[in-house]
């Protein structure tokens, strides 16, 4: 029969792989997102000048010219926006197809690498250690455990 103790440190142990698994499995989502968004502006590529309107923590609001002359404002930015202020004039590709699907010109799937791996990678720094821990704690419980019975 196990203790109460065990039983936490086993919830702890499968919740902290629980969350570190989740995270990882949610930046190579984000990854291959990219990569389809990419892949959709090249497969109908259309390119443009737009103005910069504003740059927030969660998104960059651009508007620009189609050739039949409709205005766009992608509601959900543009893609790879780092480096952008307001006002700016930028070159963006943007699928014809779809034209709230836009990204600066030059720009690809490749910046997403540094910014989700390095979260992955300090995702498992602190997850390996902590159960590292969590083992090591109730191995030692349990050789206890043994020596008192």
């Amino acid at each position: 029969m196990s203790t109460r103790g065990e039983r936490v440190r086993r919830v702890g142990w499968w919740a902290a792989l629980g969350v570190a698994s989740l995270l990882t499995v949610m930046c190579v989502c984000l990854l291959f997102a990219a990569i389809r968004n990419d892949g959709a502006i090249s497969a109908q590529l259309g390119t443009a000048n737009a103005t910069v309107d504003s740059v927030a923590f969660d998104r960059t609001i651009i508007h620009f010219e189609t050739p039949d002359g409709i205005v766009h404002s992608p509601a959900n930015g543009v893609l790879y926006p780092d480096g952008l202020a307001a006002g700016q004039l930028v070159r963006i590709e943007y699928d014809a197809s779809d034209p709230e699907l836009a990204r600066v010109a030059g720009r690809s799937a490749a910046l997403t690498l540094l910014p989700l791996g390095s979260f992955v990678f300090f995702t498992w720094l602190v997850a390996g250690p902590l159960l590292w821990w969590i083992r090591r704690v109730d191995k030692r419980a349990r050789v206890e455990e043994s020596v008192a019975v």
